[in-house]
């Protein structure tokens, strides 16, 4: 069956980084969160959902470990923020050309992330 990776592709990956990306970019909720080159983020989360979804470890490569939530310490996310960014997420998702099923399983990887980011 391969990877989320694998079945996904880096051109359906990089639809749904730069749908998602149009909407947070958007959303005043979380939108703020996001100061630095918006073309970096965009590089990085693709590079960081590669890895994630059992691809090449492109983030770890460039950047290190992950760390996740020590990377998003300075900045102040709460359970709306979390809420704000799986909401754009799944929104996102929905605009791929793929599988009902697989949206789902895409999807259903991100709650637990976004609830461990929450620091504030």
């Amino acid at each position: 069956m391969g990877t989320i990776y694998d079945r996904l592709g880096d051109i359906n990956l990089r639809n749904l980084i730069n749908k998602f990306y149009g909407l947070v970019f958007a959303d005043p909720r979380i939108n703020h969160l996001f100061k630095t080159d918006h073309e970096l983020v965009k590089e990085k989360q693709f590079m960081f959902l590669s890895q994630f979804f059992g691809g090449p470890p492109r983030y770890a490569e460039e950047y290190g470990h992950p760390m996740m939530r020590a990377r998003h310490l300075p900045h102040k996310i709460d359970k709306d923020a979390a809420f704000a960014w799986l909401e754009n997420m799944a929104a996102a998702i929905a605009t791929l050309d793929i599988e009902e099923s697989f949206k789902d399983e895409i999807f259903n990887r991100f709650p637990p992330v976004a609830s461990h980011m929450v620091n504030s």
